[in-house]
């Protein structure tokens, strides 16, 4: 015979209760935060997996604000280089504009006055900040002004080389900025010759120019040199030596003062310069100048040269021609760099359009996982509110029972 006191019922009457009201409270629980698991002991395995997408969801917020950020910065930056562009190109038409041989002393004055107006804008635009207020074509020194104008006038590159990188996913990294000498000041030159040992006063070079892009690439196909030295013989012969050590070939090689002759694609023409006198004459072929020196260069040369003396108008000539190939140079350079640009964002935005499936992916499952079922909880709530019931009502009738009222 088992003997169940009067302890041992009123002992399992209240853990049963316990029990229920555990069971109720969680179920409140749950319809309250939404969420089927809010511990660990609500389903030991569930919570693993949703501590994991927790983390994982973290590292993809993460990185989504780093594709925002690259997205943001690169975009204001190939909105600068647009800008940059119109600014040059409103330059060159100046440019054109000032070799005509119809205008006047005025009005080249006036289109150097709107030079100078379209060389700050342009600085202006070199200048341009991010949101947190640094300069973002100034390299690593963000909070140095890129382009700074000097006393003279001048304006020159304070930043350094330095290009900054933001990592956009594992193993994922995407240049952010590009610094404002690569752009702007390393811009390839008009290919130039000035007459560097002079022997004879009166002598000189002019009309130089490229006539063959092809033939110089062939000709230096592994690099331009710095530049090539004209020396005419006592035979009156022609001899180009290029800082390389080469000879290239001069057609024709026979000087004749006033004719022109070409040294690998590049034609110029010297004159007066008697054979074999020790003249050297230098063809810069390798040449890197700011786009801001060459609007510059052309601002003081409308304000300067002579135009008067057959010397002053070549010199005029060739300062406008120089300088529509810097200025073209300049734009090619720019556009290139946009070209860049627009491989940098398609990547950002690949990246971007991952990290939300990602994202998306992994809060379907946590929420699977963790999302309660609004329909069956209630259903819970009030089954486990009815057998709550039932059970206080039962234990309170089975606690009045006592064997003194069979006495």
């Amino acid at each position: 015979m088992i003997r169940i006191s009067s302890q041992q019922i009123f002992s399992g009457g209240i853990n049963r209760l316990q029990e229920l009201n555990t069971n109720l409270n969680n179920t409140q629980q749950q319809i309250s935060t939404g969420k089927r698991v809010n511990k660990p002991s609500d389903d030991p395995v569930a919570a693993a997996r949703i501590l994991k997408l927790d983390q994982e969801l973290s590292r993809v917020e993460t990185y989504q604000r780093n594709v925002d950020l690259a997205d943001n910065r690169l975009k204001q930056e190939e909105s600068a280089l647009a800008s940059s562009i119109d600014v040059i190109q409103r330059i060159r038409e100046l440019t054109v504009q000032a070799g005509n041989g119809s205008l006047s002393a005025n009005d080249r004055r006036s289109i150097s006055s709107e030079l100078e107006e379209r060389l700050g804008q342009l600085a202006n635009i070199a200048n341009t900040r991010d949101a947190s207020g640094e300069y973002i074509f100034s390299g690593f020194q963000g909070s140095v002004q890129a382009f700074k104008q000097e006393p003279d006038g001048s304006w020159t590159y304070q930043g350094d080389e330095g290009q900054r990188v933001l990592e956009i996913d594992d193993g994922v990294t995407v240049p952010i900025s590009d610094n404002g000498k690569d752009i702007f000041v390393k811009v390839p030159a008009a290919v130039t010759g000035e007459h560097s040992n002079v022997v004879t006063a009166n002598a000189g070079i002019s009309g130089v120019k490229v006539v063959s892009e092809a033939d110089l690439s062939a000709a230096y196909s592994g690099g331009f040199p710095d530049d090539i030295s004209i020396q005419i013989d006592a035979g009156g012969n022609i001899i180009a030596t290029d800082s390389q050590g080469g000879n290239p070939p001069v057609v024709p090689s026979t000087y004749q003062s006033g004719e022109p002759f070409v040294v690998a694609g590049v034609e110029a023409t010297i004159t007066d310069a008697a054979p074999g006198a020790g003249d050297i004459f230098t063809l810069k072929v390798n040449e890197k100048q700011s786009v801001f020196g060459t609007i510059e260069n052309l601002i003081s040369g409308l304000n300067s040269i002579d135009k008067t003396s057959p010397d002053g108008q070549a010199a005029y000539d060739d300062l406008v021609a120089n300088s529509l190939t810097n200025l073209d140079n300049a734009q090619e350079s720019i556009i290139l760099k946009q070209t860049e640009l627009g491989g940098r964002m398609n990547a950002v935005e690949s990246t971007k359009t991952f990290l939300e499936d990602s994202s998306v992916y992994s809060n379907e499952i946590r929420s699977q996982l963790q999302d309660v079922d609004y329909a069956e909880a209630i259903s819970n709530l009030s089954f486990q509110s009815f057998v709550l019931q039932a059970a206080q009502q039962s234990f309170a009738q089975v606690s009045q029972l006592s064997l003194f009222d069979r006495l």
